[in-house]
Parts: C-alpha cells; structure tokens; sequence
C-alpha cells in the first residue's frame, strides 16, 4: 500500500480522523494572528486548522494529498460557514511560492523523512514573507514510549537540536518540549511527547 492509499483508506470513514477542533497549541497562539493575512495550512488534512485560521477571518489556503480528506474539509468549511482554498497536492512536487505568505500552519506533518522534511522547511523558508509566522508542532523521540499517535519512524521526529538546526536563520525562535495529554479524534488520544515552534522569519 502506498503513503497516499494508507491516508486514503484512513480518511475514508465518515468520523473525523482527528476531530475537528483545531489543534490546542495553534489554537494559543491566536493572539498572533490578523484578519487578512495570508496562511498556509501545511497537510490539513480534513481541515480542522485551516478551517479554524478562516473563522478568524485569514486568507487561507489548505493542503493536502488526499482527496478523501480534502471532500471532509470541505464539509466542515461550509458547516462552519467559512470560506476558504482547499487543493489536492504532493509536497514532494508542489511549487513552493516566493515570500507571499505571512503565516505558515504545520502540525503534525511528519509523514516526511529527513530528505523530504529538508525540502518542506526549505520551502517554507522560501514562502514566507520577511516577519512572516510560522507555527509548528509535532512529536518529539519520546513519542515512540507513548504510542499516543503519530509515525513509527524515529528518524521523522523532532529535536530542539534539529529545529534550531533548521531554521536558526530566522530573526526569532521559541521552542518548547513538553509531555501533555492531546484529544484530537482517535487519531492523536492520551499523554504524549510534544514539541512547539514558533518562528518569525
């Protein structure tokens, strides 16, 4: 089965894979966000993010591979009665834009391995403006211990050492590692090995 089927058949049921309520750190950092400004919600999956970065009135566009995802997205868009971009892409290939964006959305990206998750923080780089946010969050090696959710694949996961490694060009730099319970759907349950970023290029 390929990466694409694996998500396929996994955003196929009619649940919301992991709720959809935005995640609990984005949701912190709204005080950091504009009405107007321009976001990127990096594989939103079945939109919970994005929808919620358009409640607060951004110009969103969403991202992801599946298609199944992108059809739930949509969903909820229009329950919530939001307006927002949504389009079906492959990082591996996607062309990242030129400094035209003021917020970069990326929680729980990381299906990408150390190659591709190079290319992803390189385009991410590339697409925000100068001050441009980003907002990042993901699992830390911890994670393996907790099995609460998230990759198998160690390598996949973060270290204060390799975010600070990967965007220690930008003007500023928060991060913070800590273990706390997450409730996102059956996807993402229980106490589990955190780390946040927030950048400002």
């Amino acid at each position: 089965m390929s990466e694409l089927e694996r998500w396929e058949s996994r955003f196929a049921a009619p649940e919301y894979l992991f709720g959809t309520a935005p995640n609990a750190f984005l949701k912190s950092q709204a005080h950091r966000l504009e009405p107007g400004q321009k976001a990127l919600a990096l594989a939103d999956g079945e939109g919970r993010n994005g929808v919620w970065l358009a409640e607060l009135g951004l110009d969103v566009l969403s991202l992801d591979f599946s298609a199944n995802a992108l059809k739930k997205a949509r969903a909820l868009a229009a329950l919530r009665r939001v307006d927002l971009r949504f389009q079906q892409v492959d990082l591996a290939t996607w062309p990242w834009p030129t400094a035209e964006l003021d917020v970069i959305v990326a929680i729980f990206i990381q299906f990408a391995d150390p190659p591709f998750r190079r290319r992803i923080f390189d385009g991410i780089k590339t697409a925000l403006k100068p001050g441009g946010l980003l907002l990042m969050q993901g699992y830390r090696p911890e994670q393996l211990d907790y099995r609460t959710g998230g990759p198998s694949q160690v390598e996949n996961l973060y270290t204060t050492a390799l975010l600070e490694d990967s965007f220690g060009d930008f003007a500023s730099v928060e991060i913070n590692e800590h273990d706390s319970m997450v409730d996102e759907g059956g996807g993402h349950a229980g106490m589990s090995a955190l780390i946040d970023f927030v950048g400002r290029k």
